[in-house]
């Protein structure tokens, strides 16, 4: 029975839609107006109940006092310290040096897995955060059936500097891959090699803290230095912009994610173009302890002019330069957990699957990481 990923996507929809209408009506009257958290009712944010119930904010931040950058002066209220041995990195690459620390009054939240390239988390975070994954192929490519089938790993790591209070450079693509591929992909197309490397900047739109709403957006650029046997390093490089946003529910019990994203390569005539919405639910079950579930939309708006008509383009690992994909759609799903001691330290893992017919590169994958965040 062919599988309807249109079905999917309006039940998430419709999901997401309806957990911000009951977040809302649950803060009605508690400054929902005041979503860049500029307003009076902010003044008891450098107190250590951090916020105040009057405000219709329940939710006590882990006593940091860091509530509300709008109101309690982000640095200038101690909260936020430099980094000494990356404060002249930073000045470095951005002339704005301190470091800042991560915006921990949003440690309720966990970051998503799923599409974790394009998949940004909304918050301003200061972190490292190393990934292993283990991918596997279809045995048979694209509508030519064409042969392929074994695994690739990626070891990546990941990093996030908060630069002020709400601007963030981020590297969210690097790393080395191993090529146990199959069939026509082995050894004459794909081998081991350096991935990519993808950085850009994130900018925080909206922060409230009391009603646990986040919007965030900004982009990124994939420089093509990686290695070509790894199917890297195609064409001239590409742009990703994104918009990304979160929202509390249950008294931080449970968190919706979504994100949007546009993939636009500088030579699109030798690689695709692509848009993508991607989703995120989680449950606290216990203070540490999460369970979590994601999707993730891919559509092709367009091909490529010259390559291959294998009729696939590489999800979030690869761009190739494939002249059969331009209408395609592709959504995969995955279930996991996380387990988060502290603000400080995260670590998941996730099985994701494909949902509709057409799987693109995608057989199965686990993703595994860890979050060291300041």
């Amino acid at each position: 029975m062919k599988k309807r990923y249109d079905q999917w996507l309006a039940i998430t929809a419709i999901a997401l839609g309806l957990s911000f209408v009951v977040a809302g009506n649950a803060n009605a009257g508690y400054c929902l107006g005041d979503m860049l958290g500029a307003s009076s009712c902010d003044t008891g944010c450098d107190e250590s109940a951090c916020c105040e119930p009057d405000c219709g904010c329940e939710f006590d931040c882990g006593g940091s006092g860091y509530c509300d950058a709008g109101c309690d002066g982000g640095c200038d209220s101690g909260q936020c310290t430099c980094l000494p041995a990356l404060d002249s990195f930073a000045k470095k690459l951005t002339g704005l040096g301190c470091i800042q620390k991560s915006d921990h009054c949003f440690d309720d939240f966990i970051s998503p897995m799923i599409d974790f390239v394009h998949f940004e988390d909304p918050r301003n975070v200061t972190e490292l955060r190393p990934i292993f994954m283990t991918h596997r192929f279809p045995n048979a490519l694209g509508p030519g059936n064409v042969p392929a089938g074994g695994s690739i790993q990626l070891f990546a790591l990941q990093f996030r500097i908060a630069l002020t209070e709400r601007l963030s450079l981020i590297a969210v693509k690097d790393g080395y891959i191993i090529d146990n591929s199959e069939g026509a992909l082995d050894s004459a197309l794909l081998n081991s090699g350096w991935a990519d490397v993808s950085a850009g900047l994130k900018y925080n739109f909206v922060r409230n803290a009391k009603t646990g709403t986040l919007l965030s957006g900004g982009f990124t650029f994939e420089i093509p230095m990686g290695s070509e046997g790894a199917l890297q390093s195609q064409g001239d490089g590409e742009f990703h912009f994104f918009a990304t946003g979160g929202q509390r529910l249950l008294n931080g019990n449970a968190h919706i994610l979504s994100s949007v994203g546009w993939q636009l390569p500088v030579d699109q005539s030798v690689q695709s173009t692509t848009i993508h919405w991607n989703n995120h639910l989680d449950v606290r079950v216990t203070d540490k302890f999460y369970l979590f579930t994601e999707n993730s939309w891919w559509h092709w708006v367009d091909d490529a002019n010259t390559g291959s008509s294998f009729g696939v383009s590489g999800l979030d690992l690869l761009n190739l330069n494939d002249t059969a994909v331009e209408g395609n759609d592709v959504v995969t799903h995955n279930v996991g957990m996380k387990f988060k001691p502290s603000g400080n330290v995260e670590a998941g893992m996730a099985y994701e699957f494909p949902l509709t017919d057409f799987e693109d590169i995608m057989k199965d994958r686990w993703t595994f990481d860890m979050i060291f965040r300041y």
